[in-house]
């Protein structure tokens, strides 16, 4: 396995990062995860494009591109394989212990690990946390992941595959690593960015595709929903079969079919969009 590390492809098992890099000590960086099919990166551009805001949002100089693309090109060619997740790490690098920044420069790391298609549908728990719509890092990409880690272990217990949270005022905002959408009366929600959710890849494409609509939805919309779906980069569009305790009629209800449907037709002919 050949992994990209500032500058050059190394071999995974050789590949150094400091563990003085800001990112290792205090979290003090930004990622983005690609679904790689075939050697090849879907929506990389708007990848990039986000990796650049989340960077920006973090007061990071923003990070080469064309090095990032090249990267990317590079261990996708160096490690083939049929269905894959391509995470772009991008961090403050080398720093003294503590919260400020050193001057050695950034750390940027692509690499590539093999995986499966996702089942067609899932369930979900709500968890008693809240994301913060006003928090310095709503809306950023970034390698602070604890919260996100301690919540997907309660749905696991749960037997579930994904958590879902409110925010400080109640209103649905979100999954640890999805977008979340719900039916109602035969119309597709999900809610707006600044309900602090994260600006998903897949949740923009679900929109355009797919005419849902952006609404401020309080938590318990899930208790009346008719039909709920996820969106994420190895998500895709996929339906929710259980909230907490609620089943759901049906994997797949009409709306999140015709969704997953729709989806896949876009998405298969046009790698870039």
């Amino acid at each position: 396995m050949k992994i990209w590390l500032n500058g050059e492809l190394q071999e995974l098992d050789t590949a150094r990062v400091s563990v003085l890099d800001h990112g290792m000590t205090v979290g003090d960086g930004v990622f983005e995860t690609l679904k790689a099919m075939d050697g090849q990166a879907f929506a990389l551009t708007r990848h990039l494009d986000r990796l650049a805001r989340s960077a920006r949002g973090l007061g990071l100089p923003e990070p080469d591109l064309d090095e990032v693309r090249r990267a990317c090109a590079a261990v996708l060619a160096a490690n083939p394989m049929p269905l894959g997740r391509l995470r772009i790490t991008y961090t403050g690098g080398l720093a003294p212990l503590g919260s400020d920044r050193g001057d050695e420069g950034q750390t940027l790391v692509v690499a590539v690990g093999e995986t499966v298609r996702r089942p067609d549908s899932t369930a979900v728990v709500t968890v008693p946390w809240t994301r913060n719509e006003r928090g310095a890092l709503t809306g950023l990409k970034t390698t602070s992941y604890a919260e996100n880690v301690v919540a997907l272990a309660r749905a696991h217990e749960d037997g579930a595959g994904e958590a879902l949270f409110a925010n400080t005022v109640g209103q649905l905002c979100e999954g640890t690593g999805s977008n979340v959408f719900v039916v109602l009366d035969g119309e597709i929600h999900t809610p707006p960015v600044a309900s602090g959710c994260l600006a998903g890849i897949t949740r923009a494409l679900a929109v355009e595709w797919t005419g849902a609509r952006e609404t401020d939805l309080p938590l318990d919309v899930l208790d009346r929903a008719d039909e709920v779906f996820l969106t994420s980069t190895l998500r895709d569009v996929q339906a929710v079969h259980r909230v907490d305790h609620r089943q759901l009629p049906g994997a797949q209800g009409p709306v999140t079919a015709k969704a997953m449907r729709i989806f896949d037709e876009r998405a298969g002919a046009d790698l870039d969009p």
